[in-house]
């Protein structure tokens, strides 16, 4: 391997080692041939969450989520983010690649796992509300937020979109959140984003400040958080008024000049997602392997 190689792999191995704590996602994917799943290679949906700048778009949405005061309470009241925040990073992306590369086997996979995750997870919000994480709205919250967030991040710091395949991303995203039961689901970008911007139900509260503490000072490597905070910087920088201000949240000046060449960085380091590639042999279409990272190898059980 030569150095640009190796340099390659040490990136990728430092990326990668953030999700490495649980499953992997696509492990059986090839044994689907032909089978294009929920998107397929000609979507919108493989580009954008197969770029790099969907770090920046997953860091916005748990930051923009935690602005609903019942959507945070479950959070808050069931999850064990705190003591295990890399096993919930890991979950939250395995549901996110299985649910947009995946065959539809696995795409059914990803949503069942959701749905059994959310089991019981109900109870009251500090403002007295009841909450339950099957409830249509609030799964819509969380849906809703992440196809906004990846959206923006990819037209900020990505390759661009014209605004009719930011519609098909908004659509293609919707059947996603159908399959959850999520309601509504906006179907333009246009409207999308001015429904999280002026949710009416957003507001401040105790777990929406444990939550943004907590992503301001992830527990991460020392090398990996310098990078963290950028990301996290260019995502606030995206945010809309209406959304910072619950949240008290402000960007450092000149956050979103120094995200762009950290993600340009990335984009020749890391390249294309993996996952994407696998898809795309999966489905037997074209590519150029240069611009794809390998998928990592993994001993898959009998």
């Amino acid at each position: 391997m030569d150095v640009l190689g190796r340099f390659r792999a040490r990136l990728g191995a430092s990326v990668s080692g953030l999700f490495s704590h649980g499953e992997m996602p696509l492990r059986r994917t090839a044994e689907y041939s032909g089978d294009a799943g929920l998107c397929g290679p000609g979507s919108v949906s493989w580009r954008v969450i197969g770029d790099v700048s969907v770090f920046v778009g997953a860091i916005r949405a748990l930051l923009i989520q935690a602005a609903h005061p019942e959507a945070v309470a479950g959070v808050d009241d069931h999850s064990r983010y705190r003591d295990d925040p890399m096993g919930r990073l890991n979950r939250t992306a395995f549901y996110v690649t299985a649910a947009t590369f995946g065959a539809m086997a696995e795409v059914n996979e990803a949503v069942d796992r959701v749905r059994a995750a959310h089991h019981g997870v109900s109870g009251t919000s500090h403002r007295g509300l009841a909450y339950d994480a099957a409830m249509p709205d609030l799964a819509a919250w969380v849906h809703n937020t992440l196809t906004e967030s990846f959206l923006v991040a990819y037209r900020e710091f990505g390759l661009g979109l014209t605004e009719a395949e930011a519609d098909r991303f908004v659509v293609e995203q919707s059947q996603v959140g159908a399959l959850l039961g999520a309601a509504p689901l906006p179907q333009t970008a246009a409207e999308l984003h001015d429904w999280v911007r002026f949710h009416p139900d957003l507001a401040p509260s105790p777990g929406m400040r444990a939550a943004v503490d907590f992503l301001r000072q992830p527990p991460l490597p020392a090398r990996q958080r310098i990078g963290y905070d950028l990301l996290m910087q260019g995502a606030i920088s995206t945010m809309p008024p209406e959304l910072t201000n619950v949240l008290d949240l402000k960007a450092r000046p000149g956050a979103r000049l120094a995200t762009t060449p950290l993600l340009t960085f990335l984009r020749w380091g890391l390249r294309n997602s993996p996952s994407w590639r696998a898809a795309l042999d999966r489905c037997n279409a074209p590519y150029d392997p240069s611009k794809f990272r390998e998928m990592p190898a993994v001993q898959v059980p009998d």
